[in-house]
């Protein structure tokens, strides 16, 4: 093992050295030989055949010889068995999280080594996991802005921003809740891996403009505003008493003013 839990590495980093056993080396360097040695019988067979001196069911028989030795060979191939020491490294800059195995422990095929997390933000992988409220999920999408902050007291006013890149189809048993992915570049903020968070989502953000019952006009089943009705006009008439007003019942309070955003708390 080239490195220990809760470690940063960058892209190219050595984790760790593994070696294959000696039983499936020995099986792969056979596949190799018992291939050269059915493609020459082949060759041979062949060269009876054209002369006369062997038969065709001769030549067929050596031939399938040939064609199992291929895929035996293949098979040896996939699985990724070469003699030697191999060397694993980082994919992509990020943070050891956990180690499950020891020096000099012996592996199955697949077994997981190690869990390795990415803290810098560049790509489109999820290194945020959020919860939320399965009557809240059906308005996060993809591409919706996320602001993180911290929980405790001390790092309350620590935050970080980034977008959701997944939103979860199904409730999670245990938590009852549906999970969301964001990334977030935690790279230079005091946000490390394993931080219980809460994060503010927003959604359907857009600008809107307040204009009195009686500016707008209805024609063929569409309102049309007044072309006076700049934005900065509609904030001077915020206070018209034909303006209409409507309590937010999910938000956070802003001050009044003509754009609003809808910003839900998680």
């Amino acid at each position: 093992m080239r490195v220990q839990p809760g470690q940063a590495v960058t892209r190219g980093t050595p984790l760790f050295v593994v070696q294959a056993d000696p039983a499936a080396v020995l099986a792969a360097t056979e596949a190799k030989s018992a291939l050269t040695l059915a493609q020459g019988k082949l060759a041979r067979t062949q060269s009876l055949f054209d002369k006369g001196l062997a038969t065709q069911s001769q030549l067929a028989a050596t031939r399938k010889s040939e064609q199992d030795a291929q895929q035996a060979l293949a098979a040896q191939s996939q699985s990724g068995v070469t003699s030697g020491n191999r060397v694993v490294t980082a994919p992509f800059d990020g943070v050891v999280l956990q180690i499950s195995v020891a020096q000099g422990d012996q592996l199955q095929a697949g077994a997981a080594i190690l869990q390795l997390t990415g803290g810098s933000g560049k790509d489109t992988r999820a290194n945020v996991m959020l919860g939320v409220e399965p009557s809240d999920a059906a308005a996060i999408h993809a591409g919706d802005a996320v602001t993180l902050h911290e929980l405790s007291a001390t790092l309350a006013r620590s935050t970080a921003d980034g977008r959701v890149v997944l939103v979860g189809a199904s409730i999670d048993p245990q938590s009852q809740l549906v999970d969301v992915g964001a990334n977030v570049p935690l790279g230079q903020s005091a946000f490390i891996p394993g931080t219980r968070v809460g994060a503010d989502i927003a959604t359907r953000n857009g600008v809107r403009r307040i204009v009195p019952r009686g500016r707008a006009e209805e024609r063929q089943g569409r309102i049309r505003l007044p072309d006076k009705c700049s934005k900065q006009g509609a904030a001077r008439r915020r206070g018209d008493p034909g303006g209409e007003r409507r309590p937010i019942r999910r938000g956070r309070a802003t001050r009044p003013g003509p754009e609003s955003r809808d910003q839900r708390q998680l």
